[in-house]
């Protein structure tokens, strides 16, 4: 690890003034930066350390019915917030199927946000990484591929963003609130993480010195709590990445579907909204074979970066399976196994 300085700024503009600086990086939980730090693939020259930092650990309802979620909550926290859970399920879902039990303890909604790739080249010093070190290639092309982007990808990078917490964020339309050095904005998660091109080190659309300070979830989002789901397919069932993973939120009445929101992780360099596939079943009843028309325009674009065509058909699975367990409802309680399609918990039927 190299040498850094460490700062404890009192307040917001004094952590935006610091981290403005060339060469620094916030500090939360570190459940992320500090792995990145011991094994190289991160230097920052500072650390800003914005834990103290007055009013960013609070859950703040809004008078509509949206929710305004402070960047240093923790995971588990918001997770097991039973309101939070009975308005956003599959966000309550995604959170727990992430990491392990003391990571969530740990880990912070903006801290999930701004996670890095877990591809093994960006990790190994050794191996050509244009996230890592911009102009030295991809070893991952033509390497070890399996888990890598389907959708997206550029002959520059083909890596996957990690993050379970942001594919229903995503699909949701929420929002991150930005402090920085010209004053507070606001960006749709959607927004928030960039796709490779040819600029693979520029992960996010964050300028220097930008503090994500909350997330909001809109009123609007709220509307498909009785039939929103996210699902997960792993390795293995605890404690790891997703192979691909996919959020599926329908609205429903007189039995069509006036609404769908549908997200893919695992696939991409950021979570995947798939609104054609969303477009394409509104007004229709809920029918296999609408889900399936579903999946297949969620994944039109979808191409192979390697040993990993297997994906693509995965995927569409994955998407056909997230409505289908979104039509049957959202359990009234969170499946022991939290997105895994190994749960035998079975959703509760609002639509009949």
């Amino acid at each position: 690890m190299n040498r850094f300085d460490y700062i404890r700024p009192a307040s917001i503009p004094e952590a935006v003034a610091a981290a403005a600086e060339q060469g620094s990086a916030y500090l939360a939980a570190g459940t992320n930066l500090l792995d990145l730090m011991k094994g190289g693939a991160a230097r920052p020259q500072r650390l800003v350390d914005i834990t103290r930092l007055p009013g960013l650990d609070r859950i703040e309802w809004q008078p509509d019915g949206g929710v305004r979620v402070g960047a240093m909550v923790r995971n588990a926290d918001l997770a097991y917030d039973e309101r939070f859970a009975g308005t956003f399920p599959a966000v309550a879902e995604a959170l727990l199927s992430g990491a392990s039990a003391q990571l969530r303890n740990a880990a912070t909604v903006g801290g999930n946000l701004m996670q890095r790739t877990r591809c093994a080249y960006f990790h190994d010093l050794a191996s050509a990484c244009n996230r890592r070190a911009p102009g030295s290639g991809c070893d991952a092309l033509g390497g070890e591929s399996r888990l890598h982007a389907v959708l997206g990808w550029s002959e520059h990078c083909i890596a996957t963003h990690p993050s379970d917490f942001c594919v229903p964020l995503t699909a949701l339309d929420a929002v991150v609130e930005v402090e920085g050095p010209h004053g507070r904005r606001e960006i749709a998660v959607d927004a928030l993480h960039m796709l490779p091109g040819a600029t693979p080190e520029q992960e996010t659309s964050l300028l220097p010195g930008e503090l994500i300070v909350a997330l909001r979830l809109p009123a609007e989002a709220a509307a498909f709590s009785r039939n929103a789901r996210y699902l997960k397919l792993r390795e293995r069932t605890s404690y790891a990445f997703a192979v691909v993973s996919a959020a599926a939120a329908l609205k429903i009445e007189g039995g069509a579907i006036r609404a769908a929101r549908i997200a893919l992780g695992g696939v991409a360099a950021k979570p995947w909204r798939a609104r054609d596939a969303e477009v394409s079943l509104v007004s229709l009843p809920a029918s296999p074979e609408a889900f399936i028309h579903a999946a297949n325009l969620a994944l039109a674009e979808a191409r192979p970066s390697g040993d990993n065509a297997f994906k693509i058909e995965l995927a569409r699975r994955i998407v056909v399976r997230a409505l289908t367990l979104a039509l049957e409802g959202t359990p009234e309680t969170m499946p022991a196994l939290p997105a895994s399609p190994l749960s035998m918990n079975p959703g509760v039927n609002h639509v009949a």
